[in-house]
């Protein structure tokens, strides 16, 4: 996992930097020949013309070398032509990487959003390095702890590190890593989502369910939480055929009850309804006693009753 903004998020953040730029050192003849520079900047990257994106903000820099916010957007307009490039590829990361450092070096921190581009500029720098780019592992980690050491309270931080290390294959600092995440911030419910990603690709089950119920503990107002633990725990009862008929039943079990806090939460949460019904039926197709069986598949039309109503409310349809 790369902490990166999507480009939509980025863009956004290019048009408040525009703004508030204007306002900084506007007297300034340069300055002024720099912001008309970094505006037409600004138009073509936010119609994906990194091209004429990054000959502007070239441009920018020229006239004012001291605002350093303009060197992250030049750097990020190479890293996008880079993704489309073919033998000059290299040459364009290596463009974007001393765009990032010297972003990193020059960004004020009155400037504006400028902590917050001076983060996302460490963010591209270390994801420029990856094994999909420059693949250089010897230069994305010393960035990282530096990333670490600068804020050491934030858990995204830990989360990159962590996927460095699980691309080299070095699965035990990795593993620390993404604990540590959730170790600094206890009630980040995306810090048990990615550590269970981690324990999930490792084939860890059941760290991986443990990691999905403290995320739950983390939420335990989110009906959602709940019912992803109830689906991991019917994906496993369901496709392992490795299962005897005592553990599935018992992963039918945790299923449902994790339905039922879901359902606690939000009585008409579709998807722990429908979810709730396959697992009743799942269960009663173990099931020896006819009543209960009755019962159970009884239950199961009405939860799944209820949830096609809910569906065609809403202008949908189906039901299982």
């Amino acid at each position: 996992m790369q902490s990166r903004f999507t480009s939509l998020r980025v863009f956004v953040l290019v048009l408040l930097v525009a703004v508030s730029a204007s306002a900084c050192g506007k007297y300034s003849i340069g300055n002024l020949r720099m912001l008309m520079a970094f505006k037409e900047g600004n138009m073509h990257y936010g119609k994906a013309d990194f091209t004429n994106a990054a000959q502007s903000y070239e441009e920018a820099v020229q006239h004012n070398p001291d605002f350093g916010i303009v060197y992250f957007f030049l750097a990020n307009s190479y890293d996008n032509l880079s993704t489309k490039a073919g033998d000059n590829r290299t040459e364009l990361l290596n463009k974007a990487v001393d765009n990032y450092n010297k972003a990193i070096t020059v960004i004020k921190d009155e400037e504006p959003s400028g902590a917050q581009i001076r983060k996302l500029s460490y963010e591209y720098l270390i994801a420029a390095y990856g094994p999909d780019k420059l693949n250089d592992f010897s230069q994305a980690e010393p960035i990282a702890k530096k990333l670490i050491d600068l804020e050491p309270n934030e858990p995204s931080n830990y989360r990159t590190m962590g996927d460095l290390y699980e691309k080299q294959g070095m699965y035990d600092e990795a593993e620390a890593y993404f604990l540590k995440s959730v170790d600094v911030r206890k009630d980040d419910a995306l810090g048990y989502s990615v550590l269970a990603g981690y324990y999930n690709r490792q084939g860890n089950f059941e760290k991986t369910m443990e990691a999905w119920e403290n995320r739950a503990k983390a939420e335990p107002n989110n009906p959602e939480a709940h019912h992803t633990i109830a689906h991991w725990l019917w994906e496993k009862a369901f496709k392992d055929y490795t299962l005897n008929n005592t553990q599935k039943r018992a992963y039918i079990e945790r299923a449902l009850a994790a339905e039922e806090s879901a359902l606690a939460l939000h009585g008409d949460y579709i998807e722990a309804l429908t979810y709730k019904n396959i697992l009743l039926r799942m269960k009663a197709n173990m099931e020896r006693d006819r009543k209960v069986i009755d019962a159970l598949i009884a239950e199961a039309d009405r939860l799944r009753n209820r949830a096609m109503e809910l569906q065609k409310a809403q202008g949908g349809g189906g039901g299982n």
